[in-house]
């Protein structure tokens, strides 16, 4: 039998046209998820909490600095006032005076300054590394459906370019607004006290300010949610084609992917460039009323120093005062923009971090019955199951099942007929709609995951392999395994010699995705790693399919020892699997439709009849 392809099969298995059709609304399909209310702010509460005292020392740093520096113009005013004068009666300790208190409140800025960027540092670098951690074991939790439909890329994003936009906001635009509220408080404060009139106007300088900042949060914020968007999809097209590297360079798909990305990148310059526009809206806005105000105190000020009711060195700690007031406006722009671009990026992880598994751990899990030591498998039962994806398209209709203790069970069925579907309930990457899958009378549900784990494991066609040593990817399944283990299990299964002769043998680095060595070699790793986890139950999908013939048969005869006394599905994509079963089960559209030992289906007339006749018909 010719079959095909395992990506036909997975596509038409996994995410059939029902379910594609009815995900045009899914929110999968946008690089928002669905944020709870107030999911946002107590994200960010819950990050600052344990950082709230440093966080408090860290303010109360910028708000002794920043005392030190809005001390100059008062001194400049005394001095001109005052010191000045004296001076020029030969008086001179009110000007040295002057000149010290400068020095020291200069000296005392830039100290404080100091302490207060490795402070505030810290608390920065504690809250995105928490918020890293976060991440990663949060998407770690999620079901396989989760990832299965929010793509690597996205996720990359969420703790990459989002990460950042976040930092950029802690170490740079918090400070920006902290120090310009400061200055606000107590530049108005003191312009009141020294001349009630400027002061007044000044603070009435402020009203246009702040509706311009409004118009810019509201027009920023949307342009920074695209903002976001379009990065994010940059990166999701940039890991997909780097992942895919092959079947690009097989299928020429070199020019094709190059115009999609260019596509991608000119929308991402685009929303960049709308943020460069409202910024400089801003800025130019800004500083229009700053000045008009500057200009306005100006004028006055002459005319009351002329007219005898205003002091000189008053007027001149007033313009210091304003030029101070009103500079950091435009930093307060640069804040906005962080935090336009941060709140966008928040809410994105907020989104993330709001997805429960869809198999969630049990509140009250319990224990499976001991092992028979004769008996090493679990009897599997299917309770009435359906199954059907969240979003449409039902998989499995309504079936019962029962899979005696060390049976091997082989699936075989065309594309699409739901034998990865019924493995994947068994392993629980998803739980059914309805009814129960029993491990020896135990719903899996009330399993915790550690010992479902132990208790059944499943490999896949693809035998990933992680980063580092032959050894170490096959003690995945026990991390506490001996060398003499590991290497007990490869012989087991046949994969010893392939291995001694690696450069460094056991300890050969497979480099990312286990690169270093070829697809059957791969997959032989994955099935020592599986012997060595000792499960009751294994489930093997298409697990061969990777082999050539030879490889094949050699695992195949490791399997009767692997196999021996375990509970056992093959999911069979060459009938050549069928040998070692026990029993074989035909499904057609999510049905059982044949059940039998393989011997008595092959004499009979039925479906599997078909499939075997044709596949010999292939091999002659």
């Amino acid at each position: 039998m010719t079959a095909p392809t395992k990506a036909a099969s997975t596509t038409a298995d996994e995410e059939p046209d029902g379910h594609r059709a009815a995900g045009g609304g899914d929110p999968f399909d946008r690089d928002v998820l669905p944020t709870p209310p107030r999911a946002t702010s107590d994200l960010l509460r819950s990050l600052l909490t344990p950082m709230k005292a440093r966080a408090l020392g860290a303010a109360l740093l910028l708000l002794l600095q920043q005392a030190a520096v809005q001390a100059g113009p008062l001194l400049v005013a005394y001095a001109i006032d005052s010191a000045v004068p004296a001076f020029r009666e030969d008086r001179h300790g009110p000007l040295i005076a002057v000149g010290v208190g400068y020095l020291l409140c200069a000296l005392a800025a830039g100290g404080l300054q100091y302490v207060f960027i490795l402070a505030s540092a810290r608390v920065n670098q504690d809250v995105l590394l928490d918020l890293r951690g976060r991440i990663f074991r949060h998407a770690q939790a999620l079901s396989v459906d989760f990832h299965e439909r929010y793509t690597s890329g996205r996720l990359i994003s969420r703790s990459t370019a989002d990460v950042e936009s976040l930092r950029e906001l802690l170490s740079e635009g918090l400070q920006e607004l902290v120090t310009v509220v400061l200055s606000f408080v107590y530049i108005s404060a003191l312009l009141l006290w020294l001349d009630l009139g400027l002061g007044a106007v000044a603070v009435a300088s402020f009203v246009p300010l702040y509706l311009l900042i409004r118009i810019y949060q509201r027009r920023a914020g949307e342009v920074y949610t695209r903002r976001s968007t379009a990065i994010a999809a940059v990166i999701v097209k940039f890991v997909e084609t780097m992942n895919g590297i092959r079947p690009v360079r097989a299928f020429r798909r070199e020019a094709a992917n190059d115009a999609d990305f260019a596509l991608l990148n000119r929308r991402h310059e685009r929303t960049n460039g709308d943020a460069l526009i409202e910024m400089a809206r801003y800025v130019v806005g800004s500083r229009l009323v700053a000045n008009t105000a500057v200009a306005l105190i100006v004028l006055w000020g002459a005319h009351r120093v002329a007219g005898g009711t205003l002091e000189l060195g008053v007027l001149a700690a007033a313009v210091l005062y304003l030029r101070r007031l009103y500079d950091p406006i435009d930093r307060l722009g640069m804040f906005l923009n962080s935090y336009q671009s941060a709140a966008a990026s928040l809410e994105k992880i907020a989104g993330l971090l709001a997805q429960t598994p869809s198999v969630p751990e049990p509140s009250e899990p319990r224990q499976l019955p001991p092992l028979e030591s004769e008996h090493p498998g679990r009897e599997v039962v299917f309770d009435g199951v359906r199954f059907a994806y969240r979003t449409g398209g039902e998989v499995l209709p309504r079936f019962d099942l029962t899979l005696p203790t060390g049976q091997t069970v082989a699936v075989v069925g065309s594309t699409g007929a739901g034998k990865s579907t019924l493995a994947k309930l068994l392993a629980r990457f998803y739980d059914p709609s309805e009814g129960r899958v029993l491990l020896d009378g135990v719903d899996l549900r009330e399993l915790a995951v550690p010992e479902l784990r132990r208790g059944v494991v499943m490999v896949t066609q693809e035998a990933f392999l992680f980063s580092g040593t032959v050894a170490d990817n096959i003690a995945i399944g026990r991390p506490d395994a001996t060398r003499e283990d590991i290497e007990r299990a490869a012989k087991a299964i046949g994969a010893h010699e392939f291995i001694s002769a690696l450069p460094d043998g056991y300890d050969t680095d497979v480099r990312k995705r286990g690169g270093r060595i070829s697809a059957g070699q791969r997959q032989l790793v994955a099935f020592a790693r599986a012997l060595l986890a000792d499960p009751a139950v294994l489930i093997l999908d298409e697990a061969t399919s990777s082999l050539d013939i030879p490889g094949e048969r050699a695992v195949q005869r490791a399997m009767s020892t692997v196999l021996h006394g375990r509970t056992a599905v093959v999911i069979a994509h060459r009938l050549s699997t069928v040998a070692i079963a026990d029993r074989v089960l035909v499904m057609e559209h999510g049905r059982i439709v044949e059940d039998g030992p393989p011997a008595e289906l092959i004499a009979g007339t039925g479906r599997f009849a078909d499939l075997h006749r044709a596949w010999r018909d292939s091999l002659a």
